[in-house]
């Protein structure tokens, strides 16, 4: 056991916790800024899967933690649109977070990103999509997009990596922070899973959507003000390019929004991979849910798109524990899968019937997932949310024909664990002054590019106090 002094420490190096400390040596070099990271640093992040095709439990996964969080090996795209990826603009405005999306953007062009954007350059084929869009009754939200692509955002992540430890920031990799320390009401520091204490009058927490669950015990613990927050449960959509290939082409990630006429239910479209694979992520516990990602390299492209289709719940009192919800969906899915990630065709999907793995075999469409398991996902979801992704699909078809055909794949479940709305003010200062928080884990963002752009803000904020 140990004690030990640093000016800022900030919990998780996902992309909040690394623009954060960017942020802070640029503006104070002498500053001595601490990052703990449960997982490892980014050149000892690899997922055995990808070779052996089987995941092999790695503790903690490789895929969801370490340096540049789940954004490592996502498929890398960045909202550069303040009405995408978070609650930025209700907190700072609409101009402050244009302007910050612009500095994060700058950021990631300076290490390597693709200067193309998506989105910008297609004016006749939008209006067509939104044309479609609107008889549809679905809302396209125009977004553009810069797509890193998985290797090349991870070639990215680790020359900020680089930079940043050469900067003098240091990091602790392959440790968990067991607790916030609070003296006088104030934020003094954290405790270590290793009985290290280390003192600070500055604690960011960017703990991502993995960590969102420990950081509302540690709000519950400390009595931190918090608000119940929103879950987003669906599936993972995977269909034949051929399909996909208009939006693709014209927007690469077409976001769209529909309220269902059964219920009003709000249902969303994200997280779109032209050409790309559907993956499995595994959290604490062992819990498999279901992503997907795409690589910018040929050699690695697919025949296949897939995307979400969120729905997104809203709970009142007495309820109180949204990702507690989103787990338990997620905990019947591996239950019935032995662990692994659910995998039903549409049409037996409408029909009410388990997909076999003969019936599996017949369609066109081969699961990029291979270790998937053919289920029933009416055995996972409630009768609201079933219906509510089937009245989605059927809209999408209206805009792309084709995408509600029987042998499109739902694999299950996808969850965000971004649940845990912290209450912080247009400085990210929570109810302990001194505590920050950032970033998906926190509720305030929901991507990439926003999660960037808030540790920045956060940074800038601190840099004052000091």
């Amino acid at each position: 056991m140990a004690e030990s002094k640093a000016d800022v420490i900030i919990i998780g190096a996902g992309p909040s916790g690394i623009f954060c400390a960017y942020r802070l040596k640029e503006l104070k070099p002498e500053l001595k800024i601490l990052v703990i990271e449960k997982g490892r640093s980014i050149e000892k992040r690899s997922c055995p899967k990808r070779k052996t095709k089987v995941c092999v439990n790695c503790k903690p996964c490789s895929i969801t933690t370490g340096f540049a969080g789940a954004g490592a090996f996502s498929d890398g795209k960045l909202s550069l649109s303040p009405d995408v990826g978070g609650n930025l603009p209700e907190i700072l405005g609409y101009e402050k977070t244009r302007e910050l999306l612009g500095r994060s953007d700058a950021i990631y062009l300076k290490f390597g990103a693709d200067k193309n954007v998506y989105g910008i350059d297609k004016e006749k084929e939008i209006r067509e999509i939104r044309r479609k869009a609107i008889n549809a009754n679905l809302k396209l939200v125009e977004c553009p997009i810069r797509h890193l692509g998985t290797e090349e955002g991870y070639k990215i992540y680790a020359k900020l990596q680089d930079h940043l430890m050469k900067s003098g920031v240091e990091f602790q990799f392959l440790t968990m922070v067991e607790d916030i320390l609070i003296e006088d009401g104030k934020i003094c520091g954290v405790k270590t899973d290793r009985g290290d204490t280390i003192r600070a009058d500055f604690v960011a927490s960017g703990v991502g959507r993995e960590g969102a669950d420990w950081f509302s015990g540690i709000c519950e613990t400390h009595g931190i003000e918090t608000k119940v927050g929103t879950v987003d449960v669906g599936v993972r959509v995977e269909v034949r390019d051929e399909i996909m290939q208009f939006l693709n082409e014209n927007l690469y990630e077409a976001k769209l929004i529909y309220r269902t006429p059964t219920f009003d239910d709000k249902v969303r479209t994200f997280c779109t991979n032209p050409s790309g694979e559907v993956a499995s992520e595994y959290y604490d516990d062992d819990l498999a849910v279901v992503n997907g990602h795409a690589y910018k390299s040929k050699e690695y492209k697919t025949s296949n798109t897939n995307f979400a289709v969120l729905v997104s719940k809203n709970f009142t009192q007495p309820f109180h524990t949204p990702i507690e919800y989103g787990k338990k969906i997620a905990e019947l899915s591996n239950m019935l899968c032995g662990g692994k990630i659910l995998v039903q065709t549409f049409g037996d999907f409408k029909r009410g019937r388990r997909t076999t793995t003969e019936r599996l075999c017949r369609c066109n469409l081969i699961p990029t997932l291979t270790d998937a398991v053919p289920g029933d996902l009416s055995l996972v979801f409630p009768h609201r949310i079933m219906v509510d992704i089937e009245e989605m699909l059927y809209a999408l078809d209206k805009i792309t024909p084709g995408l509600a055909s029987d042998e499109t794949l739902l694999y299950g479940v996808e969850v965000k664990f971004y649940s845990n709305k912290v209450v912080v003010n247009e400085k990210f200062e929570t109810s302990v002054p001194g505590l920050y928080a950032m970033g998906d884990g926190a509720g305030i963002t929901r991507g990439l590019q926003q999660a960037s752009a808030n540790g920045i803000a956060a940074a800038d904020a601190i840099a004052q106090k000091l």
